[in-house]
């Protein structure tokens, strides 16, 4: 395939998960940057499906990918009326599907 025909195929594969929202008509425009998580808001369950389909539909090794990195567990607090600080997580973009398609190994460990 194609560099060209590689990112199309990514954007269609991720276009579904790019819907309107009930507050937000509008459509997200999809770019090699929007995040997966933050642009998108896919959850956790939605982001394993859409990485096993892209796995198997781009034939992509997996290498050491776990969604946890992207979608880590909130700490435990012993106090409920605390909020735990917030976790910091590495992107999660449509630029790092398209270029491990082409490279046919998930370049992201």
């Amino acid at each position: 395939m194609t560099d060209k025909i590689i990112e199309s195929k990514v954007y269609e594969l991720v276009k579904p998960y790019a819907g309107t929202y009930l507050f937000n008509l509008k459509k997200v425009e999809l770019t090699p940057d929007t995040d997966l998580d933050t642009d998108l808001s896919i959850d956790e369950l939605e982001a394993e499906d859409l990485m096993n389909d892209f796995f198997r539909e781009f034939s992509v090794e997996r290498g050491h990918f776990k969604i946890e990195t992207y979608y880590p567990s909130a700490p435990l607090t012993r106090n409920p009326f605390r909020k735990p600080p917030p976790i910091p997580v590495p992107d999660f973009t449509i630029r790092m599907l398209i270029e491990s398609a082409k490279a046919g190994r998930w370049l992201y460990d």
